[in-house]
């Protein structure tokens, strides 16, 4: 694993040592899981489904345990003290949790009283939390009535009602709009920045991880292949990204041998190409003359400057794309 240490001027709110994890009958979902998270600070992990990031955050929630190796929320060890974590985190999950045949409001009182809450501080709590997350007037409506995006403003709120230490969110706003999802960014930041909260965040938007996140570490095979703050793991990247898109599906070893020696990092995917090249402007004639000349036919090309992208696919072997929904799937190598 290749990671930038962070600065270690916060105390820390995750510690995470060599987790390892493998279920009956299936493959090792961690194998030598590491990480540490700073109190107050947003961390997020990436990886492609099956690299482990929902196991490790089950384990950080008390809801399964590691085979071997150790982890910690706020200095308490996630086994032995399984209890006393729980009272320090909160957790939004991949589905709403919300009741949809009762009101906002008593979501989150029942919330509430499931963490010992009650009387005025919980009532005023709760009327805090619909102000600050522009709920106050459907409050009394059934959450069925509820728009998607109001949704799951409303779980976020029942995660934090008891004030916990530590939030953990898998996949906040998967299946959620553009609109929606900016809002729930800026939530998110005012959170940590305002309140002193530390989030871990599990996510396929590549580009939410590299707004939110004050650190990423990409996960693959139950490990964690690079850390580091996403500038520190984009300048990692020498040169300029290039993706070419094909008329036709190509066999890679075709698209390899005609670029050879102009290109590097060079991946194939049916009708698209993609490459690091240096100074990508005067990069882009000679490769598309080089596809002409082996009887390539191009549609379009284009050229950027390293992204968190580029880094996921760098250390993965293979890139995300975004389906129809929202959700996120592996592009076929």
């Amino acid at each position: 694993m290749r990671t930038h240490p962070p600065t270690p001027s916060a105390p820390a709110a995750l510690d995470v040592d060599d987790l390892v994890k493998t279920y009956p009958k299936g493959p090792r979902a961690l194998d030598g899981l590491s990480f540490h998270v700073p109190a107050g600070s947003v961390f997020a992990l990436l990886g492609p489904n099956g690299a482990g990031k929902s196991t490790a955050v089950k384990i950080l929630t008390t809801l399964t345990r590691p085979d071997s190796g150790t982890a910690t929320v706020c200095g308490l060890d996630v086994v032995r003290s399984a209890a006393a974590v729980r009272r320090l985190i909160g957790t939004v999950g991949q589905r709403i949790a919300v009741d949809p045949d009762a009101t906002g409001r008593e979501n989150l009182v029942l919330q509430g009283t499931l963490y010992g809450m009650g009387g005025a501080s919980l009532r005023a709590r709760t009327d805090e939390l619909l102000d600050r997350f522009g709920l106050t007037d459907a409050a009394d409506r059934l959450a069925r009535t509820w728009s998607g995006g109001m949704q799951r403003r409303l779980d976020l709120a029942m995660g934090l009602v008891h004030r916990p230490r530590v939030l953990f969110l898998d996949e906040p706003t998967t299946g959620l709009d553009p609109e929606v999802r900016a809002v729930m960014w800026s939530e998110l930041q005012a959170l940590a920045a305002t309140d002193g909260l530390t989030i871990l965040l599990t996510t396929h938007y590549l580009d939410e991880a590299d707004r939110l996140a004050d650190r990423i570490a990409i996960v693959d095979h139950g490990r964690v292949v690079v850390e580091g703050t996403a500038d520190e793991l984009k300048s990692e990247l020498r040169g300029d990204a290039l993706v070419v898109d094909l008329a036709d599906p190509v066999d890679a070893s075709l698209v390899r041998r005609a670029l050879d020696g102009d290109v590097r990092e060079l991946t194939s995917s049916g009708r698209t190409v993609r490459a690091r090249v240096d100074a990508g402007a005067t990069a882009v004639p000679r490769v598309l003359a080089r596809l002409e000349a082996a009887g390539i036919a191009v549609t379009a090309v284009t050229v950027a400057r390293p992204s968190l992208d580029d880094v996921y696919l760098r250390h993965t072997g293979h890139p995300l794309a975004a389906d129809d929904t929202g959700a996120l799937v592996e592009a076929t190598r």
